[in-house]
């Protein structure tokens, strides 16, 4: 049952989001290109976890058919399985009133996801085991999911709880619920993770939220420290069998972090592209630029260059300063699928609580300047945009200390 405390958290979390519905509702015209680097991020962090690492702008490139620049064959064909799910996703956020769970939908996603491995029989439920195995010793299975021979009445009752269950419990809750049940059952001889990250994301959806992309967790679970925490909860609440009447409490509270945070980040990406548009918008028209010059620029806002595809015939850009972008990497930690059946696996921790630290410390927020060197046909200029935090601000829900920063942006001329 739900305290106080975690009942602070969502009214904190709602408050945030609420304040980000009124900046949407009317149309922009940066708000396309917002909406795309959302679902970017929010893939590129679902497939780290799998050990799929690719770039946002990799990822990007792969949304729109373009050949990215970094990411391999395997990396991107598991970007586009993933990105063929969400778009269905974003789009069954917006279905009507007869919109319903089934294993039918479940099976099609899941097919949309791993259809590259037809082997692996993407869209049924496995046939036989599925274990997790012990990070001290992989001959030892650490978790055993439920029998193949259990799986139709376990996801019949969980069909039957997201269409039924608990409709008056608050929205972020179901969705973590749906999130857990689905990855403990394991109903599939692969992708079980990405599907219950994906399940996350559409119950947020259909229980209007936000749009998939503004309310998906699923870029905050792929960054490194937050993915280490994300299997330790996993452990924690579960157990060496399938063991439904666990409490679950842990779990809830760890997904209201990662909501908590994620909704502080999307809040101030949202505003930051506000700024950094407005800014731009005004240099452009100074310079007489045209006004596509407008989507090769706001990358860089952001720290990530222009891609081609938003250049304005015969102009190009190149980044001259600023902030560099470091692909992720897989954590050490997760093995690779060691037979048949098996998932990628917790693999040893991540070392001591100093080490551990240090590896993940950041330099305190400061000033972000990015100059942009563009060549048109009226001659060559730069505009150098910055983004500065104004202010930060510590929010203490839920014993978590979570922090966040509001941005000011200017053009340095």
């Amino acid at each position: 049952m739900l305290q106080d405390i975690d009942q602070s958290v969502l009214a904190e979390i709602d408050e945030m989001r609420n304040r980000l519905r009124l900046r949407l509702r009317t149309s922009r015209r940066w708000e396309g290109q917002l909406r795309r680097n959302l679902t970017a991020r929010a893939i590129a962090g679902s497939n780290t976890i799998e050990g799929y690492a690719a770039s946002v702008s990799d990822v990007e490139d792969i949304m729109v058919g373009e050949a990215p620049i970094d990411a391999n064959d395997t990396v991107t064909a598991e970007i586009e399985g993933y990105r063929r799910a969400m778009t269905y996703i974003q789009r069954l956020a917006e279905a009507g009133d007869d919109f319903a769970y089934s294993k039918g939908l479940l099976n099609s996603l899941h097919f949309m996801m791993q259809g590259h491995h037809l082997i692996k029989r993407p869209g049924w439920w496995r046939t036989g085991p599925v274990y997790v195995t012990s990070a001290e010793d992989p001959t030892i299975a650490a978790y055993t999911a439920p029998d193949a021979q259990q799986l139709a009445e376990l996801t019949g009752e969980l069909v039957g709880w997201l269409n039924e269950g608990d409709l008056n419990a608050p929205g972020l809750v179901r969705a973590s619920m749906a999130h857990l049940n689905l990855v403990a059952i394991h109903p599939w001889s692969d992708g079980n993770g990405q599907m219950s990250r994906a399940l996350h994301t559409l119950v947020l959806a259909r229980e209007g939220i936000m749009a998939p992309e503004f309310s998906s967790i699923e870029e905050w679970l792929g960054r490194a420290r937050n993915t280490y925490r994300y299997y330790d909860i996993l452990a924690d609440v579960g157990s060496p069998v399938w063991t439904p009447d666990r409490d679950t409490l842990p779990w809830i509270r760890f997904c209201l972090r990662a909501h908590h945070q994620q909704a502080q980040s999307v809040e101030r990406q949202v505003n930051t592209t506000r700024e950094v548009w407005a800014a731009l918008d005004e240099a452009v028209e100074q310079r007489g630029w045209p006004d596509r010059m407008l989507y090769a620029l706001l990358p860089h806002g952001h720290g990530q260059p222009p891609a081609p595809r938003d250049l304005p015939d015969g102009c190009r850009t190149q980044r001259t300063a600023g902030p560099t972008r470091h692909p992720r990497t897989r954590p050490c930690w997760l093995a690779r699928r060691q037979g048949r059946g098996a998932e990628p696996l917790l693999h040893g921790r991540p070392g001591s609580p100093q080490g551990d630290r240090a590896r993940n410390s950041r330099a305190p927020a400061a000033a972000r300047p990015v100059r942009v060197a563009a060549k048109c046909c009226s001659g060559e200029t730069s505009v150098e945009v910055e983004t500065r935090p104004q202010h930060e601000h510590a929010v203490r829900s839920g014993g978590c200390g979570l922090r966040s920063a509001a941005s000011q942006t200017r053009v340095l001329h």
